[in-house]
């Protein structure tokens, strides 16, 4: 990748960033809707009744993309353990890339999370 590929990608992002107006009504209340989940049964309820069986498969492909990509993982094993299409796949890598963050701040919480699990699984074997 070159400087002038960064920064179409950077311009790319903030394009699609801004044509959200995340100060509707409703897409406040969707926001509100999220943060007010207190746990794991919550979510699936809550996802279940928002999308279809599909479009939870679709977002969790997405961001198994996402984690692969993060990793280095190539276009065709993504594409071949996702089903993602490589459009979509190149679309994650930008936005993964880009300066919204929103793929690499979940990433870091997701990794610091299975740290920590892991952490306590293991102090909870040894002091048993």
């Amino acid at each position: 990748m070159n400087d002038k590929t960064s920064i179409e990608t950077v311009k790319l992002v903030r394009q699609i960033g801004s044509k959200i107006d995340w100060s509707t009504r409703e897409n406040k209340q969707l926001i509100e809707a999220i943060l007010v989940l207190k746990n794991a049964d919550e979510a699936k309820l809550f996802l279940r009744d928002l999308m279809t069986k599909g479009e939870i498969q679709e977002f969790a492909n997405r961001l198994e993309a996402a984690s692969l990509l993060f990793s280095n993982m190539q276009y065709n094993y993504i594409i071949e353990k996702t089903g993602l299409s490589s459009a979509t796949i190149a679309r994650i890598a930008k936005w993964l890339k880009g300066n919204l963050g929103g793929y690499r701040l979940i990433l870091a919480r997701l990794s610091s999370h299975h740290h920590n699990s892991s952490k306590l699984r293991k102090e909870l074997l040894l002091s048993s």
